[in-house]
């Protein structure tokens, strides 16, 4: 993008076409103008390309590599974002827990800085990758609030020989050893993830070793997805393609198994007090005012438009199913119910 300013204006002067082929693995180029489409969730790429080949992906062949912007970038762009005014950022990259700033600066660096950061009170990520969900990671997030208790952990399928074929570098086993250890040090946690149903040569008994882990680690969210092949990648030229109609008999397996779990979590939030940056009013009510807690739920409630991208405190005391209603709480109210 940052040629193609100069590439239309040769255009423009020769009435010639012109060809600019660019090295997918070059340089992080920096300071391009960003659109941003929300006033006050920002989102911040740390890193570009992918050095994993997992082989239903393409973005590695179509990215490049992996590379790094500079932590000094990162950061003067996030307090850039504070003083306009926002209040959440969201650190993107294919594998972020693969950053790396150089001298020794990791991910978990980045974390910790970003949370010194005046202004910004919410910090996501995505999305890392199991095999590199380091201990200096689980740390950064136990030791700053400011980080999301939502983590998403990708796990694509349920199977370790599936897995294996994937080229996923890791195990059910080790998948489920990761959860617990993130849930042993940070207690209040929640996961979303993503799943594809239907990847080459998954058999019916591989399937359930999905929903196995669906079952044991109830997921906040899952993103699901239907196999679908990419030209150009290994499991595109797989023969053991799984046939459409079993894909979709999985799926629906897959989701009707998550929609049972949807309102039991919910319960679980009725009765407390949550923080909820304001995003605007519901879409499918312009009287009631909308925004997410910290786990990402979508939490609906009547207020004052003045409130719009305001962090507040949110009394939950409903659910219903794809969100959850409730009511501002002033400060008085707030301390009668944390005594409860």
């Amino acid at each position: 993008m940052h040629k193609f300013k100069e590439d239309l204006e040769k255009v423009l002067e020769s009435r010639k076409k012109v060809r600019d082929v660019i090295d997918i693995d070059g340089e992080v180029i920096e300071d391009l103008p960003i659109k941003r489409n929300d006033r006050f969730r920002g989102q911040v790429t740390i890193m570009y390309g992918c050095n994993n080949f997992c082989s239903y992906c393409i973005v590695p062949y179509v990215r490049g590599r992996e590379r790094s912007r500079k932590p000094e970038k990162i950061l003067e762009e996030i307090r850039d974002l504070a003083n306009k005014g926002y209040k959440e950022i969201t650190l993107l990259g294919q594998n972020v827990n693969s950053y790396d700033g150089g001298n020794g600066y990791k991910f978990s660096n980045l974390l910790r800085d970003a949370c010194k950061i005046d202004g910004i009170e919410k910090i996501r990520f995505v999305s890392p990758h199991p095999k590199d969900f380091s201990d200096d990671v689980i740390d950064a997030i136990c030791e700053n609030e400011k980080i999301s208790r939502i983590i998403h952990l990708p796990l694509q399928a349920g199977n370790s020989r599936v897995l294996k074929v994937m080229n996923r570098k890791y195990s059910k086993e080790q998948y489920l050893e990761l959860v617990e250890k993130i849930k042993s040090k940070i207690p209040d946690v929640v996961f979303s993830t993503d799943i594809i149903v239907g990847f080459p040569g998954e058999t019916d008994e591989e399937f359930e070793d999905t929903l196995d882990v669906v079952r044991k680690v109830n997921f906040e969210q899952i993103f699901m997805f239907i196999y679908s092949r990419r030209v150009g990648t290994p499991a595109d030229k797989m023969e053991n393609q799984v046939p459409e109609e079993v894909k979709h008999k999985r799926f629906d397996k897959l989701k009707e198994l998550y929609d049972n779990s949807v309102s039991e979590n919910n319960k679980k939030y009725v009765g407390t007090v949550q923080k909820i940056l304001v995003d605007g009013k519901s879409k499918n009510n312009d009287s009631v005012l909308t925004g997410r807690t910290d786990t990402n739920k979508v939490v609906n409630f009547e207020g004052d438009d003045e409130l719009i991208g305001q962090i507040i405190d949110v009394f939950i005391d409903s659910e219903h199913r794809w969100y959850l209603k409730g009511k501002i709480l002033n400060s008085n109210q707030k301390n009668v119910v944390d005594l409860k």
